[in-house]
C-alpha cells in the first residue's frame, strides 16, 4: 500500500560488516542526496549501540537495541525503521556484497541469487553470511520491499585474464579460484568522481586508485576499466592492513602448525584479526595512534614504514602494468587524513612524474600535487553508500511505481 505522507521517495542503504551494519536513507531523485544514516556497532561484542544522525551535522542519537547477534541485530534495526514515520517513503535498499564471483554489475535479489550467495559463501565466511542475513531479514519481513545486491568484485571483472589467474593446479579454476580484487564499490565512486570532476585519464589514461583504510587495496585502471587489483581470492591478500597481513609466504601456514599446532581456524584469526599494524606494532591498529606513538615506540615507526613501503611498491608495479602514470588517487581513512602517509608515499617517485606539493598535501588539497608534476595526484573522499544508492536508483527500483507496502509480512 502507498504511504499517504507526502514525503519523497527514499532509498536505503545497508553496508554490514563483520560487527556492524552501516546503514543511510537517500532521497530517490537526482541529485541523491543522504538524510538519515546510522551504525548499529559491536554486534556480538557486547555494549551494542545503534547510532543515528536524522541529516549531515545534526546531533547523534545513541540507543541500546535488543541485539546481541546478526540476526537480532538486523531485526532490531528493522524495528528502529519500522517505528519512523517516514518508513512507507522506502522503495528499495541497496546491500553492499562482498563477494559476487563472476557478475558484473549489481542485481537484484531472487531465491536464485540467495541460493548462490549461500553457495559462495565459504569463498569470505566472515562478510558473506552476516550480509546473506540481512537480505534474508528484510525479505522476510517486507517481502514486497525491491533489494539490490551490489557486489564489491563487480568493478575487477574486465580485469585480463593473466590477472585473474592463480598460479594453483588448473583444476581449481572450475572451482571459481581466482583473483577477484574487492573496494569495488569505493573504486566505482572515485572513477565517477574523476569523471565529474573532468580528468581527462578517468576516461582515456592510466590511474591507480589507493584505498587506504582499516582494509587497504590499490587498482590499476586504465581507460576507465580495472586491469589489476593487490586484493586477490579474499580481502586478506596484497598490502599490509590495520588487522590483516595482505600478502604471505604460504609456507607459514605449514611451519607454524608443525612448530606451534596452529590449527586452520587459529590461522585464519591470525591474519585476518591481529597481525598488519596490529600485529607489527603490538599496540595498535589505528594509523592515528601510531603516527603520534612513532618518535617514542619504534615497533610503531616500524608499522608505519612497513605501509608506507609496501604501498610506494604496489604503486610502482602497477605503473609498470599501465606504462606509465596520468593520476593517483587517495582515498579512504587513512588515504583521505594522513597527509604524513601520503607524503612518505610519494616520496621518492618523482620517476613516474610524482611531485607533491607540500603545503597543498598538508591542507589535504583536492589536488596535492604541483602544477608542475607530470602525474596528477588527488585526494578524494571516497562514498560506497551513494554508490550503492545510485545503483538502485539506476536499476529503476526506487520508482514512484514501485512502493512497497509497509505493513510487515505483507505483499503489495
Amino acid at each position: 500500500m502507498p504511504s499517504a505522507r507526502s514525503e519523497p521517495n527514499q532509498i536505503l542503504t545497508i553496508n554490514g560488516g563483520s560487527s556492524s551494519i552501516k546503514f543511510a536513507l537517500y532521497t530517490a531523485v537526482q541529485p541523491l542526496k543522504r538524510g538519515g544514516h546510522g551504525t548499529i556497532d559491536r554486534i556480538g561484542l557486547g555494549g551494542t549501540h545503534l547510532t543515528f544522525q536524522e541529516a549531515e551535522g545534526t546531533r547523534p542519537t545513541t540507543l541500546p537495541p535488543a541485539a546481541t547477534n546478526h540476526p537480532s541485530a538486523a531485526n532490531a534495526l528493522l524495528d528502529w525503521l519500522e517505528a519512523r514515520p517516514d518508513f512507507g517513503t522506502i522503495q528499495a535498499v541497496g546491500h553492499r556484497v562482498v563477494h559476487g564471483m563472476k557478475h558484473i554489475a549489481p542485481e537484484i535479489v531472487t531465491p536464485e541469487l540467495l541460493a548462490e550467495l549461500h553457495r559462495i559463501s565459504p569463498y569470505d565466511p566472515e562478510h558473506l553470511p552476516r550480509e546473506i542475513e540481512l537480505i534474508e531479514t528484510f525479505r522476510q519481513r517486507h517481502p514486497g520491499l525491491p533489494q539490490l545486491a551490489c557486489f564489491d568484485t563487480a568493478f575487477h571483472q574486465t580485469m585480463p585474464r593473466v590477472a585473474k589467474l592463480l598460479p594453483i593446479p588448473r583444476r581449481y579454476e572450475a572451482q571459481g579460484i581466482q583473483r577477484y580484487g574487492f573496494h569495488g564499490l569505493s573504486y566505482a565512486y572515485l572513477l565517477e568522481e574523476l569523471q565529474r570532476l573532468g580528468d581527462p585519464a578517468a576516461r582515456r589514461g592510466r590511474v591507480i586508485l589507493a584505498h587506504l583504510g582499516n582494509g587497504a587495496s590499490l587498482a590499476a585502471v586504465r581507460d576507465g576499466r580495472s586491469v589489476d587489483t593487490s586484493m586477490g581470492f579474499t580481502p586478506t591478500a596484497g598490502l599490509v592492513m590495520s588487522t590483516r597481513t595482505g600478502d604471505l609466504d604460504p609456507g607459514l601456514a605449514p611451519y607454524l602448525a608443525r612448530t606451534e599446532k596452529m590449527t586452520t581456524q587459529q590461522f585464519y584469526k591470525m591474519v585476518n584479526h591481529e597481525s598488519g599494524l596490529l600485529g607489527v606494532s603490538e599496540t595498535s591498529s589505528d594509523m592515528r595512534d601510531l603516527l603520534s606513538q612513532e618518535t617514542e615506540d619504534i615497533r610503531a615507526a616500524e608499522a608505519v614504514a612497513l605501509f608506507c613501503y609496501q604501498a610506494k611498491k604496489w604503486i610502482g608495479a602497477y605503473a609498470a602494468v599501465l606504462g606509465g602514470l596520468d593520476t593517483l588517487v587517495f582515498a579512504g581513512g587513512i588515504g583521505e587524513n594522513a597527509p604524513p602517509i601520503r607524503a612518505r608515499i610519494c616520496a621518492g617517485l618523482g620517476f613516474l612524474g610524482i611531485a607533491l606539493d607540500e603545503s597543498r598535501n598538508a591542507l589535504t588539497a583536492p589536488i596535492i600535487s604541483t602544477g608542475a608534476s607530470r602525474a596528477t595526484v588527488r585526494v578524494i573522499r571516497t562514498d560506497e553508500d551513494l554508490m550503492i544508492a545510485r545503483s538502485v536508483w539506476r536499476a529503476g527500483l526506487s520508482d514512484a511505481g514501485s512502493k512497497h507496502c509497509s505493513q510487515p509480512g505483507k505483499t503489495p
